[in-house]
């Protein structure tokens, strides 16, 4: 195995388990590697620390093992396996009648010890995507060890990286069997999940509790669900007796998509509208119209660089559907942006009201679910931000 060498003191972080090794953090490396290679990581007093995939960038390491490990098909069966146990204590799976649930997330990144590795699961279909080149290049083993842990309760396994590492162009497709039905079962609810052309792995399965939130405060109520991609969140409010659901975003494939939700699971109800509308153009006409919105959109920052025009960017959103709601009135609000901390969302969240002049409460603190770890030595994991408000 060839060898990185920190300077001295770099490995710090890595003996506090952090799972990353940062490009200024090292000395020199070996001649002949390559990206995507399995190396060891070597301190300046020449112990070994960790070992991980190497890449190019930034971020030049990232750990799969703090101990001095082969990194064989054994090992990924074991992470696997000890992913599954975790979702198993979280009884994600049930069939229980009105909410069964197959949807759940598998493997979480670095929450799950495999930084650079997404597995969400729908029903018989897991959806691979990789977010290095070194788990793009164990693709195949990692599938393989996948069918082993996931039993019969597996059938197929799609690989999904082209928008993740669109520098190497890696062909889309399933890895093992291949699966016509795309419909997914969550609490007791259906989605069509296209995760051969959609966001994501095809569906957004970190806001299933947010979802479920809704779902409780619908009731007789009038919902407007913003960027809403497949309409997850409409489809919850319905269910639980919304009087109106109006679901919008710019894209004319989420709204096919949505509308096609909503039919699987209340076809020929007329509550519900889609409209394929710009976000802010729409809450302009939207006076008194709604008393619950949705504010989901994605990602204002990618990076650092962008988080000033981001938080504008939230304030100005969330003004608008503060002026927008009587009183009364709520608003489920969200950031998935990795860059944005809770206190600068809430910053921003507390500028727009400001300047709405609202009288507004905070109902609930929200975040990823529990299926999306967080690695205690890891902080950054967490991304989702969200916040229920009732504004007067």
């Amino acid at each position: 195995m060839k060898q990185v060498y920190l300077k001295r003191g770099k490995e710090e972080s890595l003996l506090r388990f952090h799972p990353w090794v940062f490009s200024g953090a090292l000395h020199h490396i070996d001649d002949g590697i390559d990206e995507g290679d399995i190396v060891r990581v070597v301190a300046a007093d020449g112990s070994p620390v960790a070992v991980g995939h190497y890449q190019q960038g930034s971020i030049t390491v990232r750990v799969l093992s703090f101990n001095d490990t082969e990194i064989t098909a054994d090992f990924w069966r074991r992470r696997l396996s000890s992913a599954l146990q975790a979702r198993q204590a979280l009884s994600l799976v049930s069939d229980t009648p009105g909410r069964e649930n197959s949807t759940y997330r598998l493997v979480h990144g670095e929450g799950d010890m495999m930084p650079g590795l997404i597995i969400d699961i729908y029903g018989h279909t897991a959806v691979m995507q990789a977010h290095s080149i070194g788990m793009h290049l164990c693709r195949h083993t990692i599938a393989k060890q996948l069918m082993a842990v996931m039993g019969d309760s597996l059938r197929h396994v799609y690989y999904k990286s082209e928008t993740t590492l669109p520098f190497m162009e890696p062909e889309n497709g399933y890895l093992i069997g291949g699966n016509a039905d795309n419909v997914a079962v969550e609490n007791g609810l259906k989605f069509h999940v296209d995760w051969l052309r959609g966001q994501k792995t095809g569906f957004f399965v970190d806001q299933r509790d947010n979802r479920s939130l809704l779902e409780h405060y619908a009731r007789g109520r009038r919902v407007l669900n913003m960027f809403c991609y497949t309409g997850g969140f409409s489809v919850y409010a319905m269910r639980g007796g919304a009087e109106m659901v109006h679901s919008v975003d710019s894209s004319a494939k989420a709204i096919e998509l949505t509308r096609r939700n909503v039919e699987l699971n209340f076809n020929g109800d007329n509550r519900h509208e889609a409209f394929c509308e710009d976000a802010f153009k729409f809450l302009d006409g939207a006076e008194g119209t709604y008393d619950l919105i949705i504010l989901d959109p994605p990602a204002f920052a990618k990076h650092r660089g962008a988080l000033h025009n981001a938080l504008k960017g939230y304030t100005r959103l969330n003004q608008k559907a503060f002026e927008k709601l009587p009183s009364g009135g709520m608003l489920f609000t969200f950031s998935c942006s990795q860059v944005v901390s809770k206190d600068h969302f809430r910053n921003a969240v507390f500028t727009a009201a400001a300047l709405a002049r609202r009288k507004v409460r905070i109902l609930h603190q929200l975040h990823q679910p529990a299926d999306h770890p967080v690695n205690i030595y890891h902080p950054e994991g967490e991304y989702l931000k969200g916040l229920v408000l009732y504004v007067e």
